[in-house]
C-alpha cells in the first residue's frame, strides 16, 4: 500500500486516496459517521474505540472539517449506493411474514 503523508499528524492516506487513522484501519469518514449519527462527543468516540488516542480523533475531525465538501460527498455516494442496493434486493422469508402479518 503507498502511503501518503498529510499535514494531520494522524492521517494517512491509503491507496485510493482514502483518509484513515494512522497505525490503524478506521477510515476517518467512519469516525465522522459515528459522530454524526449518534452525537458523540470526542471523548465518547476515545470510549467507544480505546484503540485510538484523543489526538487521532481530534486529527481526523480537522481533517473532515478541513475537506468537509469532499468528504460530504462521497458520504452521499455510498448511502446512495446502499439505497440502490436496498431497492434491489427482495425482503428476507422473515421479513415478508412479518409485513404479511402488519407487523413492519
Amino acid at each position: 500500500m503507498t502511503i501518503v503523508e498529510t499535514r494531520y499528524e494522524h492521517v494517512i492516506l491509503s491507496d485510493g486516496n482514502v483518509p484513515i487513522i494512522a497505525g490503524t484501519n478506521m477510515k476517518v469518514i467512519e469516525l465522522i459517521l459515528e459522530k454524526t449519527a449518534y452525537g458523540w462527543s470526542p471523548e465518547e468516540l476515545k470510549f467507544q474505540h480505546s484503540y485510538l488516542t484523543l489526538g487521532q480523533i481530534h486529527s481526523a475531525l480537522a481533517y473532515y472539517w478541513d475537506h468537509k465538501e469532499e468528504l460530504d460527498h462521497d458520504i452521499e455516494k455510498r448511502f446512495e449506493y446502499v439505497n440502490k442496493l436496498q431497492r434491489k434486493t427482495r425482503d428476507s422469508p422473515l421479513e415478508s411474514r412479518l409485513k404479511a402479518k402488519g407487523l413492519i
